[in-house]
Order: C-alpha cells, then sequence, then structure tokens
C-alpha cells in the first residue's frame, strides 16, 4: 500500500510538471540564418519582449541545442530546415503555427510575416502588449511563461490581404514630435520613426504603410533609409490616391510646378511619365503596392479637359502607361503587380463614365470622408480578377470641417460601413486613414482586429469589442466602467464632434465659414443636458484614471481620458460663450476662458507625460488649418444676436420623443433595434443593406407599428407633426436610393427620400450631425381612440434614430 502511494503521488507530480508552462527566459532562440530576412529580424525582437518581462535576454543561434536545454525555434515552411510543416502551412497566406513540447516552444509561418505574427502572438501572451511603445501599456513583469506541454494553436488566413495605415495630415501631430522631439536630429519624420510605425503594425497584425505626405513632410522617399526600414520590417508601402506610382505630387521636393510644369498628362506627359520611371528604376526591388490612375496635386482634381469622354481616355491613357513602367521594372506582367484604384471625389465621376479599369487592379472603395461608404461593388464588379477594398476615415482636413484631434468615429458605425464593403467581396486591401495614430489607438486596433478576422464581429458585438479590448490590457474588473466611458463619449460625439462646436462650415462662404452659437438651447434645457452629460462622462472617466494602478494611468490618459476631458472643455468653451452672447453677462464669459485654460492645461499634460516623450504629438488643441474650434469665442457686453445659427441649420424636435427600445420587434423579423449608434445611441434598422428592395406601398412591405401614446382623442381636423430622423447613409449601390415610408393611422404612405448630392449644402449638414430630419405633418384619424405610426421598408438598410411627435395647433 505504501509503494502503490508512493507512486501515485510520484505521478500526480510528473503530471504537474508536464503541465506546467514553458519558460521563455531559460529558452535559447533558434533560427536559420538561410530564412527570410524578417526571421532573424523578429528572432531579435523576440528576445528583447522576453528581456521586458523577465529581466532575461535569450541568446540567439542557428542550431537546435543538443545539451537538453529549452529552446524556441522559429521558421518558415520551405525557408528554414528547423521547422516542420505539420499544420499544412504552405502555399497559404500569413498563417503561423505554434506548439509546445516539454522543452520547446515552435513557430512556425506559411511566410515571413506569418511568422512574425505567430512571434508576436507569444510575446501578447507574455505580457509585451502591441502598444507598449505607442500607448505605453505596461509590460508584466515576470517569469515569461507560454503554454503548457501539448498546446498547439494554428491561425487561419487573414480576412484581409493587405491591410495598413494611412497617416495624413500630419502637420499638427507626427510631424511636430517628428522634428521637435523623437527624430531631431533630422528634424522631419524619417526612418527612426518609420521604425517605430512599422514594428507597430506588424505587432497589430498589419502588413502595409501609406507614409505621410503633406508638403511640411520631407517626402517618404526623399529620406530614403525610410524604404530600407520598412522592407527590413517586411512591410509594404502603399500610397494614397494621389500619388501615383509611388510619387508624392504634393512635396516640392518630387514635383515643383515652376521645375517640372503642370501636373497635367494631356500637356505635360513626358514629365509626368519620367518621374513614375524614376521612381520605380530605384524603388522595384522592395515589395510596395501601386496607386494608378492620376488626380490634381496634393488632393486636388484631376486637371485637363472637363469634357467626360476626354477625361476617361486620359486617364485609360494613364493606367496603360503606369502598367508599361511597371512590366519594366518589376521584370515580370503587370498583373502580377499589386496595384490599386481609388475612385476618390471626381475621379468616381469618371469612373461612372466609363473608365475600363484592368481587371487585375484591386478598385478602393472610398468613404465620404466621415465615415459613410459612398459605393460598394455591384454584381459584376464583384468578378474582377483583382477584387476590391475600402479607404476608411478616422480623421480628415477637408469641407465641411476637418476632425483631426479625437478619436470619435463610433465603432458600429466603422464595422456597418466595412462590412457592407466586406459582404460585396471587398477583402483584398483596406487601409485606415488615422491622422497622426495618436490619439487614435483604440480605432486602429478596432480597425485591424476586423481586418485579420472579421468572423469575430456583428452588429450586436460591435459595439463592446473596444470596451473588451481595453479590460484586456487594464483588467476585467474595469469592463463596464469602459464599456459606459465609450458609450457616452461616441454618443456625445455622433451629435456634434468637438472639433465641430464652433458650427463653422469651412471652405464654405463667408457666412457659413465663420463661428456661429450651437443649436443647443439654454430656453429648452439641451444645452444644459449636453453640459451635464459631459460633466458625469469627465467626472467618471477621471474617477477610473484615479482607481487604475499608476503604472497604467499614463497609457489610459492617452488613448481615452484625453479625449473625454478635452471634448467636456470644448463644449464648456463654446456652450458657455454662447451663454455670454444670448445674456451679456460676463460670468458666463469667464467659464469659457476657463474652459479654454483648461484646454491648454491638458495640452501641456500630454505634451509632459514620460518626461515629454509624446511633446508636440499634440501642438494644438485641436489641430487646426482653416478652423477656429481652437480659438476662444469672442464676448459681449450685452445681447448679441450675431452669432446665432442660420434657420437652416436648427433641428426639429418636437414635445413627445418614442422610446425606439419599447417599440415590439418580434413580429417584423426584418426589422431589429441596434444599439451603439445614432442620437439616443439606439436605432431601428429597417432591412439589411443588402436585402431586397421594396414598393413601399404595396402590402408585401415590410412594416412595423408604433403607438403614438401621447396622442389621445384628438378633435376632428386635428393634423401630427411629426420629425423622422435618419442615418445618413449613401444608397449601397446605383440601383438602389435612401427610401423608407411612413403611414399614419393606416392612411397613404408617405416615402421619405434622402437624396442629396455630396459637397451640397444639405450633405454638409447631414455629415456634420450624422442626421437628416423629415419634417412632416400628417391629418390623424379622429375617429380612433388610438394613433399608430407605421414605419414602412423600401430601400432596405435604412436607419430610424429618432422619432419626435405633437398635435399642430
Amino acid at each position: 500500500m505504501q509503494k502503490r502511494g508512493l507512486f501515485t503521488i510520484a505521478l500526480a507530480m510528473l503530471i504537474t510538471l508536464s503541465a506546467q508552462a514553458l519558460d521563455l527566459g531559460r529558452c535559447v532562440i533558434v533560427y536559420d540564418q538561410s530564412d527570410a530576412p524578417l526571421v532573424a529580424k523578429v528572432a531579435g525582437v523576440m528576445a528583447e519582449d522576453i528581456c521586458r518581462v523577465s529581466g532575461v535576454r535569450p541568446a540567439l543561434q542557428n542550431t537546435i541545442p543538443t545539451n537538453g536545454k529549452p529552446y524556441i525555434v522559429l521558421g518558415t515552411v520551405g525557408g528554414s530546415a528547423l521547422v516542420e510543416d505539420d499544420e499544412g502551412l504552405k502555399g497559404s497566406w500569413e498563417r503561423y503555427a505554434i506548439k509546445v513540447e516539454a522543452n520547446s516552444l515552435s513557430i512556425a509561418g506559411s511566410d515571413a510575416r506569418g511568422l512574425a505574427y505567430g512571434v508576436f502572438h507569444v510575446s501578447k501572451a507574455i505580457g509585451v502588449d502591441p502598444w507598449y511603445w505607442w500607448a505605453d501599456v505596461p509590460v508584466r513583469q515576470g517569469k515569461a511563461e507560454f503554454g503548457e506541454s501539448g498546446f498547439c494553436f494554428v491561425s487561419k488566413e487573414p480576412t484581409v490581404k493587405y491591410r495598413g495605415i494611412f497617416i495624413n495630415d500630419e502637420d499638427w501631430g507626427m510631424f511636430t514630435w517628428s522634428r521637435d522631439n523623437f527624430e531631431k536630429e533630422l528634424g522631419d519624420i524619417g526612418p527612426k520613426t518609420y521604425d517605430k510605425v512599422c514594428e507597430l503594425i506588424l505587432r497589430l497584425r498589419g502588413n502595409m504603410l501609406a507614409p505621410a505626405m503633406h508638403t511640411c513632410t520631407g517626402a517618404f522617399y526623399s529620406h530614403f533609409e525610410s524604404q530600407v526600414v520598412a522592407d527590413a520590417w517586411n512591410v509594404m508601402i502603399t500610397t494614397s490616391h494621389c500619388e501615383p506610382l509611388l510619387v508624392n505630387n504634393a512635396a516640392p521636393s518630387e514635383w515643383d510646378s515652376e521645375r517640372d510644369g503642370e501636373w497635367n498628362y494631356e500637356t505635360n506627359r513626358e514629365t509626368i511619365y519620367n518621374k513614375w520611371d524614376e521612381r520605380l528604376a530605384s524603388t522595384a526591388q522592395y515589395d510596395n503596392i501601386y496607386t494608378t490612375g492620376i488626380r490634381g496635386l496634393h488632393d486636388e482634381g484631376m486637371r485637363g479637359s472637363e469634357d467626360p469622354s476626354d477625361r476617361v481616355r486620359t486617364l485609360e491613357k494613364v493606367m496603360e502607361d503606369q502598367r508599361q513602367i511597371l512590366t519594366k521594372h518589376k521584370k515580370s506582367n503587370a498583373a502580377d503587380v499589386p496595384q490599386i484604384f481609388v475612385p476618390y471625389k471626381e475621379t468616381l465621376d469618371i469612373y461612372d463614365q466609363g473608365l475600363r479599369v484592368p481587371e487585375d487592379i484591386t478598385i478602393v472603395w472610398p468613404d465620404d470622408n466621415y465615415g459613410y461608404m459612398k459605393r460598394v461593388s455591384n454584381a459584376a464588379e464583384r468578378q474582377r480578377e483583382g477584387g476590391s477594398g475600402v479607404y476608411y476615415h478616422l480623421s480628415y482636413l477637408g469641407t465641411p470641417h476637418d476632425y483631426l484631434w479625437v478619436n470619435t468615429t463610433a465603432p458600429v458605425l466603422m464595422f456597418h460601413e466595412i462590412q457592407k464593403v466586406y459582404r460585396a467581396g471587398g477583402t483584398r486591401y483596406w487601409l485606415l486613414n488615422v491622422g497622426d495614430i495618436k490619439p487614435m489607438e483604440i480605432g486602429v486596433q478596432f480597425f485591424f482586429d476586423m481586418a485579420w478576422d472579421m468572423s469575430q464581429y456583428d452588429i450586436v458585438n460591435a459595439n463592446h469589442k473596444q470596451a473588451q479590448w481595453l479590460a484586456s490590457i487594464f483588467g476585467k474588473e474595469y469592463q463596464a466602467d469602459f464599456q459606459w466611458i465609450l458609450d457616452e463619449h461616441y454618443r456625445l460625439a455622433w451629435e456634434r464632434k468637438p472639433e465641430y462646436m464652433g458650427y463653422e462650415i469651412e471652405w464654405d462662404s463667408p457666412e457659413n465659414s465663420r463661428r456661429h452659437d450651437t443649436n443647443y438651447s439654454f430656453a429648452d434645457g439641451t444645452a444644459q443636458q449636453r453640459l451635464a452629460d459631459y460633466e458625469r462622462l469627465a467626472n467618471r472617466s477621471a474617477e477610473l484614471l484615479a482607481r487604475l494602478p499608476k503604472e497604467y494611468q499614463n497609457s489610459y490618459f492617452e488613448m481615452l481620458d484625453f479625449a473625454v476631458q478635452g471634448s467636456n472643455q470644448m463644449n464648456i468653451k463654446f456652450l458657455m460663450g454662447q451663454r455670454n452672447h444670448e445674456t451679456g453677462e460676463r460670468r458666463w464669459a469667464e467659464l469659457s476662458r476657463a474652459a479654454y485654460d483648461s484646454l491648454t492645461v491638458l495640452l501641456n499634460r500630454y505634451n509632459s507625460l514620460l518626461d515629454g516623450k509624446w511633446n508636440q504629438m499634440m501642438s494644438e488643441i485641436p489641430p487646426a488649418f482653416c478652423s477656429l474650434s481652437h480659438e476662444l469665442p469672442e464676448f459681449v457686453d450685452e445681447p448679441s444676436t450675431h452669432w446665432q445659427l442660420p434657420a437652416d441649420q436648427m433641428r426639429t424636435a418636437y414635445k413627445h420623443k418614442v422610446n425606439l427600445r419599447e417599440i415590439d420587434l418580434t413580429a417584423q423579423p426584418d426589422f431589429r433595434l441596434i444599439e451603439g449608434i445614432g442620437t439616443d445611441w439606439h436605432t431601428i434598422q429597417l432591412g439589411e443593406a443588402e436585402g431586397e428592395v421594396y414598393d413601399p406601398k404595396l402590402p408585401n412591405a415590410p412594416r412595423v407599428g408604433i403607438s403614438l401614446d401621447q396622442i389621445k382623442h384628438a378633435p376632428a381636423g386635428s393634423k401630427l407633426r411629426l420629425c423622422i430622423s435618419v442615418v445618413p447613409f449613401w444608397p449601397l449601390t446605383e440601383a438602389h436610393s435612401n427610401r423608407l415610408a411612413v403611414s399614419l393611422d393606416g392612411g397613404e404612405p408617405q416615402i421619405l427620400e434622402n437624396k442629396f448630392i455630396e459637397w451640397s449644402h444639405e450633405w454638409k449638414l447631414q455629415v456634420l450631425e450624422n442626421r437628416k430630419d423629415f419634417v412632416l405633418t400628417l391629418p390623424l384619424d379622429a375617429a380612433r381612440a388610438s394613433h399608430q405610426l407605421d414605419l414602412i421598408m423600401a430601400d432596405p438598410g435604412q436607419m430610424v434614430q429618432r422619432i419626435t411627435y405633437e398635435l399642430a395647433e
């Protein structure tokens, strides 16, 4: 019995030991010298990550130890003799397999980037977050332990083939930070900065970068080491819609009109052609993605004839010439070289005139700069060999107003709109305009996670993913706080982004371009409510910051609290200025000035973090080109209507509001309540955008009834005033529109169609407030004791975000 007992104990100890995680700090890292260059680089990075956690830096070597020492082996399938393809990785795109045995960890990649993603999978698991440097997420200290014997994980191929970010409008952030702080010796954004950017992209499982390209910044290829750095990380360089074949015509070093003439392919073809030819001659050895087509200088429209047929011919000639250059320098058929065409702004009009884009070129559909997709591939375009993708904005400089300051794009909006592209087959290329990366960290993470595995996202969970991600960093016990803070932050910005609180419309008429007071009212209480909501939000975020462990406070401040506190003070500044205009009382002016001063304190706090690590990443609050939102309002000593908002910008809201969450949708499966989008943070969606189009006047059109509880026994001849507010989507394709219908008390359906023209005044107002209001008056059936409003589907996918009503007088 005693021997049996000892045997049982020994067996239990053996099982316990075999289940122990592998201590990576005791391992050596092994890789094959003949493998892809990136393998050696990430082997070194992995050693650094293990050292960050454990204080021990593993040695690197090229042979598996024979003395029983534990080891980590890294390699690509077919490129290394040290790894086996037990999981069928060969021939797949950017996959990896991780296996743990009693004494070893093996990470195999189908290719070099796949191997890198596997390494960073392990790094994150042991406590080195992808944002350890860019958002100062603390590295978890202790033993660098990973897995247990028998552990095996095999990744799928990513949802999207090419995934990356575009650093843009960098004048007031990354440029000033690099020039005056991080890359001071160069005085520009250069290889030192791009080294950190490319590391982040690879840790986030991305694979491409569109570099900064404004006139203030030295063009990417003016510091050629930047391309070398990107290549060392195996990050592909792509470019924006106005940088064809890697030539940045916004940079004087690349295109000087006095030296080079007009950027007009009809009149100056030879000079432009030679620029492209020279750039390919010097960069063809690198793995890049090439923008085809042509626009004007920087973000201007294409120069030349205004005749549509001429413009089509010119653009087709441009593409033909560009493909000749690619074939010449890449030493392969142009069809084998990754190329994109971005039908942005006027180029979409040319495309719609019949432009023939070669079938192997990927069409990258842009949003309208404000988060709403303008187009997705139709049935014919989905058959194209080159596929399609998306160019999406978290930051933008342009009319009707820039938003360059903080991350305020609601995740449900981003998911919903990008999902349209995804469902239409757009999985080839996703590019996110992130401004300066900081402080867009949360949105950037959300985008890359979707691009890696879109199957993990749906319209229900999209609004919770960001809080879950933050909780994975800061602690699960804070998840409810994160969710509430994010919801309130995005909800309040949905109505009006903090940058827009000056109510000017940029690049517009003199009257519209000047500052105005808001459409929040101190008379009806909406101004006080907004101020109270922001105060509650700012207080809760500050309380959470104080509760977090000290080492996590900088990270939370950078990623979220800065945006919350800044948005609060921006609203106080303008609403108190408005109150001063309405009353002439100086006390309101002083409160506005105090908020302005608080924004300066906030700016200085950000720039002084970590001994000035991020100094000049926030050079203005908010960044401004022609925006007036960073300025202090003008104050008066007596009431003034000088800043009164034009009548066409005043919202319509009636006495009674329908609670969308109380509408019974169980009998109408085509309709659903969506959380995380809309004026009151819930909307009713009338079918999926890709669904069937209905005639709302026919009985088969899906509909739902809404009881108007506040109207009882209306007198004969009564009428009802209604305001139906919808989310201002673009039609899904050229075959769709934006229609829904309403019917009161079973009466004739009234069709509501949101038909707008981009750049029109109506469109500008819609994107500034994320809403289109339909205001109508309908007769009530006085014979009814109660009244019902029916919402009826026409073009599927419309979202109703608010319904208010009252009896007409």
